[in-house]
């Protein structure tokens, strides 16, 4: 099978690409090596619209997410996506945290958040009763989507696109050719596929750094290699009317982390997490033994949660180009010929905020591809 652009991963980011890339002239293929889109890291998250409020400026995270947050909002309105712009807090229980409130503000702004203002106490009781704290940033860009109906949007863009699917196809090898590349695809019938591409992209998600080095990139060189990290939910047992209604953040306690927040879902119910730790293998159990710490974790911000209050939910698994130790690393959104491989485009460590980059991640491919085929 001979196709312009293969693409390989039907998570959000891949699915995304698709939509774009599936214009009604070129041939696309997604391949994915799951029976369906979105089994990995696209269906584990907090399915949060964040503002763009700790990513480094200059940065595909804070261009991206900025970007993105408008127009997830215009797709979801548009299409019927299911959503709430319930706003955020990010609450200083203390006077040491409340001193960085204004430093986190001033460098939010500065890559683009929207809106943002320091509420006091006073305020605070009225936006959030249930919340305890001394004061907090307000971002009203915030909010929650269904990240399943957004996807399945996006496969269905690019399947009226003309973009065929094939689930539970699982790339083996990479090749370089003179017209682009052969990929052999292993399916579940035990079959193996050809499938020639003038364009590959990676969009492989927890795999990206595995589908690299098959392609022949020098992974530790360029910093493609994947660490995993695995974050950790509880469910609030408790009816929401007694909960918070907007996304309760705290201060972060370290670089490229968010600490344990509330998640209010569109169900009607809520979660608290995740809790990040790093992992070597994607082991999705939920240790009940966690308990004591998420309860700890939110308590002076939330003091009508009981610690009988919460439960073991389910866990998630993110793409990072970083380790345990090591400063947090951008997004990589890149066109090879640089390092050798023209038409090949690697998504590699696509992280949060990746759901809510996903529109504009998919237009930046498409200029990408766009450019190969000229």
């Amino acid at each position: 099978m001979d196709y312009d652009v293969v693409i390989i991963g039907a998570g959000v980011a891949g699915l995304a690409a698709a939509a774009n890339a599936a214009d009604g002239k070129k041939s696309v293929l997604i391949v994915e090596r799951h029976g369906s889109f979105g089994q990995e890291t696209s269906s584990r998250s907090s399915e949060v619209i964040h503002a763009a409020i700790y990513y480094p400026k200059g940065s595909l995270k804070a261009e991206l997410c900025v970007k993105g947050n408008h127009l997830l909002y215009e797709l979801a309105k548009k299409h019927s996506i299911p959503f709430n712009n319930c706003g955020k807090l990010i609450v200083a229980v203390n006077e040491d945290e409340e001193k960085k409130l204004p430093g986190i503000m001033a460098k939010a702004e500065e890559i683009g958040a929207e809106g943002l203002r320091i509420v006091d106490r006073k305020e605070m009781a009225r936006l959030e009763p249930k919340v305890s704290a001394l004061s907090a940033i307000y971002c009203p860009t915030s909010g929650i989507i269904d990240s399943h109906s957004l996807m399945k949007y996006f496969l269905g863009k690019a399947k009226d696109g003309g973009a065929d699917c094939l689930f539970g196809g699982e790339v083996s090898a990479i090749e370089k050719t003179n017209g682009g590349y052969e990929l052999s695809v292993s399916e579940t019938n035990g079959g193996v596929s050809k499938v020639s591409a003038v364009i590959v992209v990676n969009c492989a998600g927890l795999s990206s750094g595995d589908v690299a080095a098959m392609a022949g990139f020098d992974v530790d060189k360029l910093n493609y290699r994947i660490s995993y990290r695995k974050g950790v939910y509880f469910r609030v047992l408790r009816k929401l009317d007694r909960m918070p209604q907007m996304l309760i953040y705290p201060v972060p306690p370290e670089d490229a982390t968010v600490g344990v927040h509330t998640v209010p879902e569109l169900s009607g119910g809520m979660r608290l997490g995740p809790r990040d730790e790093w992992s070597k293998t994607l082991d999705y159990s939920v240790d009940g033994k966690l308990l004591p710490v998420f309860h700890e974790a939110v308590k002076s911000f939330l003091p009508v949660l009981d610690a009988d209050d919460i439960a073991p939910d389910m866990a998630g698994f993110q793409a990072k180009r970083y380790g345990p130790g090591e400063p947090s690393r951008d997004f990589v959104i890149r066109e090879e010929s640089g390092n050798g491989f023209p038409g090949f485009i690697n998504l590699v460590g696509i992280e949060s905020p990746g759901l809510t980059s996903s529109p504009a991640i998919g237009l930046m491919v498409k200029e990408l591809i766009d450019g190969c085929l000229g």
